[in-house]
């Protein structure tokens, strides 16, 4: 999955540090990332490699990869689209440290641009100097980063496994159901809801795999497999999703996310490991 860094250590405690000239930075414009392409390889800028009017800006400190510490910076609108590339394309770039870090800053910076005004009386949000927060100075509401708890459900009966398609959305390839968590709703009732709505069948037997921090839409994913409960007949929630078919593991499609948990439980499936 893309948050595997290998011997490479993510760092997240909060530090109120100040940048310096070999750190990396991170800027982004609409939803590209100021960075250089060559080829399928990635390189993000210095804070000495900034032109004058970015490096004037506040630069945040936002997390490290080993000894490599990251900052946030701002565009200013400044940048030319020569000099950006689409955030999407970085998915499938090379190193896969910059890949991951590209996506936890941009989660990030959507939140800072989302936070600039207090949701309670409207004054303008300040940083926190002790915790990675936005606190407001005149009612006192905190805000935090924003994660959204989600469920990636492998639901199988037997030799099958249900897989579906999204509809209207960009990414087509085949994904196993999925979805938000709601408020007051214990994490297994979500995989329950979820397979229910989007399929119109029943599931027993939850099991959890492992966790995904899909940072792409600020999201934490909880991957469970699931036996079928009861009839096969899929009911399809039609304005979610264009597909849902039961596939018989020797011919599951290969056709899915490569850096994604929902990937690394479909091959499981596939190879007998679930």
């Amino acid at each position: 999955m893309f948050q595997d860094l290998g011997a490479i250590t993510y760092h997240n405690p909060f530090y109120n540090r100040a940048p310096k000239d070999d750190d990396t930075v991170l800027i982004y414009q609409g939803d590209s990332v100021l960075a250089v392409r060559n080829g399928s390889a990635l390189a993000l800028p210095t804070v000495a490699s900034l032109p004058a009017a970015l490096r004037a800006a506040p630069l945040r400190y936002a997390f490290s990869l080993d000894e490599r510490a990251f900052f946030l910076g701002d565009s200013g609108g400044l940048l030319a689209q020569e000099d950006l590339i689409p955030s999407r394309d970085c998915r499938q770039m090379e190193p896969k440290e910059l890949v991951f870090a590209c996506a936890v800053g941009e989660s990030l910076h959507r939140w800072y641009n989302a936070s600039r005004f207090c949701g309670r009386c409207g004054s303008k949000m300040l940083d926190s100097e002790t915790e990675r927060a936005r606190v407001c100075p005149d009612c006192g509401l905190i805000n935090y980063p924003k994660i959204c708890p989600a469920v990636i459900v492998a639901v199988h009966d037997g030799d099958r496994l249900l897989l579906t398609r999204y509809r209207n959305r960009p990414f087509k390839r085949y994904a196993l159901v999925a979805g938000f968590n709601e408020i007051g709703e214990t994490i297994e009732d979500t995989v329950r809801r979820e397979v229910l709505e989007e399929t119109g069948v029943h599931v027993k037997n939850l099991r959890f795999y492992k966790s995904q921090p899909w940072v792409f839409t600020d999201s934490l994913l909880m991957g469970f497999f699931c036996e079928l409960d009861g009839s096969d007949r899929i009911t399809l929630q039609d304005d979610e999703l264009s597909e849902a078919v039961w596939f018989p593991r020797a011919e599951i499609p290969s056709d899915h996310s490569s850096i994604s948990l929902t990937g690394e439980m479909i091959e499981l499936f596939r190879n007998n490991f679930a």
